[in-house]
């Protein structure tokens, strides 16, 4: 079966990246259902029977392989080999990883990577990601690399699509939206705080959403499952996510297609 492997931050990063992606292709996809989708292909992870891999355990796992295997990666000198220029942040990880994938092709039907990142207010790891895609852009056999950077992380984009359900989610929004003097659905980029404790808690996407949906993952898997991808693509423009389902209908849509 066909294999998309997915390298996230987090479980809750792989839930929102890989079921947005599926409510994607289901919509343009006229025959598609969802029912459908899993004899198609499976989210997976670099090691076999795993939903994915973290970025944090890249080196260890690159590492399992060539003790175990007969996965040999090229020696890496920090450059590109197309221009000489320097990798930014994240794109020596990357290239570490298509190599893996590549060698794991020969026994595996793997037809797309899907690097996943939280930007963190590093612009540059996007940069080091799109570097390490255009490194590999000719290879063969041929893998789709789709790029998802949420700006500044991935509650930017359940905040994208959140919109009030009833009454006392309105009123909560209201009073957010006074204490920041910004809608912070529609200008979530704006949410550049850290804290969860002085005075700046609520520039903290994480703080606004877990208050808006009362730290509740169904609440927050209704932000991209039920709101309009035309919603998501709007407020989307400057946190990652209008760029992110482009990746998917440019990148997957025809793998699917093509199966």
């Amino acid at each position: 079966m066909n294999e998309f492997i997915v390298i996230v931050e987090s479980d809750a990063d792989a839930r929102t990246a890989t079921e947005l992606a599926e409510r994607i292709l289901i919509e343009k996809i006229e025959w598609l259902e969802r029912d459908t989708l899993k004899y198609l292909f499976r989210w997976s992870g670099l090691q076999e029977n795993t939903d994915n891999s973290c970025w944090k355990d890249i080196k260890k796992i690159v590492q399992n392989f060539q003790d175990t295997s007969q996965f040999r990666p090229p020696r890496f000198l920090g450059r590109r080999r197309t221009n000489n220029t320097p990798l930014k942040a994240d794109g020596a990880a990357a290239i570490k990883i298509l190599n893996l994938v590549y060698f794991l092709q020969k026994e595996r039907a793997i037809k797309a990577v899907f690097l996943i990142r939280d930007l963190d207010n590093q612009p540059e790891r996007r940069e080091g990601l799109e570097q390490a895609r255009m490194q590999d852009i000719d290879r063969k056999p041929k893998l789709e690399i789709v790029l998802g950077t949420a700006n500044r992380m991935r509650e930017a984009w359940v905040l994208n699509g959140f919109i009030p359900a009833n009454s006392l989610e309105e009123q909560l929004f209201a009073k957010i939206k006074q204490q920041l003097a910004f809608d912070p659905c529609t200008e979530s980029e704006k949410l550049r705080s850290t804290s969860r404790e002085d005075r700046d808690r609520l520039r903290n996407p994480k703080v606004i959403v877990g208050e808006l949906t009362a730290t509740d993952m169904e609440r927050e898997r209704q932000c991209w499952e039920e709101t309009s991808l035309m919603i998501l693509q709007e407020r989307g423009k400057n946190t990652g996510l209008t760029d992110y389902i482009r990746e998917i209908e440019e990148r997957l849509v025809p793998i699917i297609c093509e199966s």
